[in-house]
C-alpha cells in the first residue's frame, strides 16, 4: 500500500508538514502521488543541501520522484506559522549533519524526535554508525534520546544502521523494524536491538503479547492509540 493511498482512504486531503528523512528512492518514491493528491503545506528536510548539491549526489538518470523533490526544494521557500509546525499535542525536534561533513545521503538523514500524546518516538531515517556518532556529540540529542519510548531502527534494521553507543542514552520500551523481506543477511538485527529495550505489552491478533521488537515484515501494520 502506498502512503498516498493509505492517507487518502482515511479521508486525509492536506499534509500539514512533510518530512523527507532521507533522499534515497525508497523514501521519496511516492512523492509525485502525494503532491498530486494532497495539499502539502510545509516541507522539512536536511536543508544544508541545495537542489544543485542533491542533483550532484544522485546517480543519473534522475527519477521522477527525485525531480519532484528537487522542484519542491526550489519552490517551498516561504515562511511558515508555528501552527503549521506544531499542531496540538504534537512536539517535533529534528537534527542532521551538514553537507559536506558527510556526502552520502544515509548520514545526511534527518533524526526526528516526535512526541505525540505523551509518547516519544525517534525516527532516524537511514543513519549509519558514523552519522549517529556525529549527532551524539549534540547534548540536546542525548537528552531527547533519554525520553524515547518507541525507537524506529535506522536503515530498516540493517546492521550498518546499528550504533550501540546510542543506547548509552536511550532505553526504549519498544524497537520497530520497518523492513521488507530479508536480503543479503542485512535485516537480522532483532536480537541485537532487543537487548536495549525494556519491553511492552501489545495487542496482537492472537491476544496480548509482551514484546521488545516488532517488525513490519513479520507483524504487518503497527499502530498506536494515543
Amino acid at each position: 500500500c502506498r502512503p498516498s493511498d493509505y492517507l487518502y482512504e482515511r479521508g486525509v486531503r492536506t499534509i500539514r508538514r512533510l518530512f523527507i528523512t532521507n533522499y534515497d528512492e525508497d523514501h521519496i518514491a511516492d512523492l509525485p502521488n502525494l503532491r498530486r493528491m494532497f495539499d502539502i503545506d510545509v516541507l522539512t528536510r536536511n536543508n544544508s543541501l541545495t537542489a544543485s548539491d542533491l542533483r550532484r549526489l544522485k546517480t543519473p538518470p534522475i527519477s521522477a520522484a527525485a525531480e519532484s523533490l528537487l522542484d519542491m526544494i526550489s519552490t517551498y521557500t516561504g515562511a511558515v506559522t508555528s501552527e503549521q509546525l506544531e499542531p496540538p499535542r504534537v512536539r517535533v525536534s529534528f537534527f542532521h549533519s551538514n553537507y559536506p561533513v558527510f556526502n552520502d545521503t544515509n548520514n545526511l538523514s534527518l533524526l526526528i524526535f516526535l512526541d505525540v500524546g505523551g509518547v516519544s518516538f525517534v525516527i532516524p531515517g537511514d543513519l549509519e554508525r558514523a552519522g549517529w556518532l556525529k549527532l551524539l556529540e549534540n547534548q540536546r540529542v542525548r537528552e531527547l534520546l533519554g525520553r524515547v519510548r518507541v525507537f524506529v531502527a535506522s536503515h530498516h534494521g540493517r546492521e550498518n544502521g546499528y550504533c550501540k553507543e546510542v543506547f548509552d542514552y536511550c532505553r526504549p520500551s519498544l524497537i520497530v523494524l520497518s523492513d521488507g523481506p530479508i536480503m543479503y543477511d542485512t535485516q537480522t538485527m532483532a536480537s541485537s536491538y532487543g537487548r536495549h529495550a525494556t519491553g511492552e505489552m501489545l495487542t496482537a491478533a492472537t491476544g496480548p503479547e509482551f514484546r521488545k521488537v516488532v517488525s513490519t515484515r513479520s507483524d504487518g501494520h503497527v499502530s498506536w492509540n494515543l
